[in-house]
């Protein structure tokens, strides 16, 4: 292993920097030369690729986004994408890629595998539905951001006693709704993963305003629906003035927090490990604490799992 690649892709999460940082400085203590490949497999393809030292990668630990840009890349799922991009790989002497980004950047990096180039994937994402991992790079801070936002729009929801429907990230996968709502205290969470029943939901702002509650926050995550929708249902339901705020991309933004730094860090140095032993197809997670491998294969077909104890410990402490 003479040569390393790195590339993100995919949409941007905190913590990415952190990994490419770790990723480079990891591959010059072995006496590895590292390249990075701008706008992830768009740049493989286009050959956007830059030679990368110890000073490439300073002062960005704290920087949220990729400095290596991101993009997604629907040329790359052909053959013919892929070959240029082999051609790419070729051309520069590359041994080996770490690809950081989600499911379909860990399509594309399965893709390289097969084809004979070592690529271990990182878990880049703020929506954390990867499988074979407990915590997804960015998602420890994107909740962080959710939280900041509850505790600030609970300060005017307080104020105006009025109920806020408050609508989250996370494409198909309910936890930066369910994580940051337990830790916000919001009175009721809707997941994709078990969406609540619309009345019942209602049923238990009525109960809470009889016992005389005078506010309430309802956090939505996005693959259950639209948060305006809900709270116009609510407001039919209720007669209640209701608020709707979407944080929407805010989350993906924002300095990562110092345990995105650190995941970043181990994942990106240990896929540096990987590849000096001649593995690929590899990706790398996080079990119990435990940094662990798994054949991107079956991650990719691992049915992910959502934190039900979590989600059963945020309705007894709405009660």
């Amino acid at each position: 292993m003479k040569k390393i690649g790195v590339l993100t892709s995919g949409g941007d999460s905190p913590g990415m920097n952190a990994a490419i940082r770790a990723v480079v400085r990891s591959a010059i203590y072995h006496g590895i030369d590292v390249v990075g490949i701008k706008r992830g497999y768009q740049g493989l393809i286009s050959g956007d690729i830059m030679s990368m030292d110890l000073g490439s990668v300073a002062d960005i630990i704290h920087r949220g986004g990729t400095v290596l840009y991101t993009a997604r890349c629907e040329e790359f799922k052909t053959e013919e994408g892929q070959q240029k991009a082999l051609a790419t790989i070729r051309e520069h002497g590359i041994d080996g890629i770490v690809v950081v980004g989600g499911d379909g950047s860990y399509r594309g990096a399965l893709a390289l595998s097969q084809k004979g180039i070592p690529t271990i994937g990182l878990p880049g994402t703020i929506d954390n539905d990867i499988p074979c991992t407990d915590f997804t790079i960015g998602f420890d801070t994107a909740i962080n951001t959710v939280i900041d936002a509850i505790d600030k729009i609970r300060d005017t929801a307080t104020s105006h006693e009025r109920t806020y429907v408050v609508e989250v990230m996370g494409r198909h996968a309910g936890d930066i709704a369910l994580w940051a709502g337990v830790a916000g205290g919001a009175e009721s969470i809707m997941i994709p993963e078990d969406p609540a029943n619309i009345d019942s939901m209602v049923e238990k702002l009525k109960r809470g305003a009889a016992r005389g509650k005078k506010h309430s926050i309802i956090l939505v995550a996005e693959g259950v629906g639209k948060g305006f929708e809900i709270g116009e249902q609510i407001r039919e339901k209720t007669g209640w003035e209701t608020r709707v705020t979407v944080l929407g991309h805010i989350q993906r933004g924002g300095s990562p927090t110092a345990f995105d730094r650190t995941l970043a860090s181990r994942m990106g140095s240990m896929a540096v490990d990987l590849l000096m032993k001649g593995e690929g197809g590899k990706a790398v997670g996080i079990l119990g604490g435990v940094l662990q491998a798994h054949d991107i294969e079956r991650v990719l077909v691992t049915p992910r799992k959502p934190n039900m104890s979590l989600y059963s410990l945020a309705s007894i402490l709405s009660i």
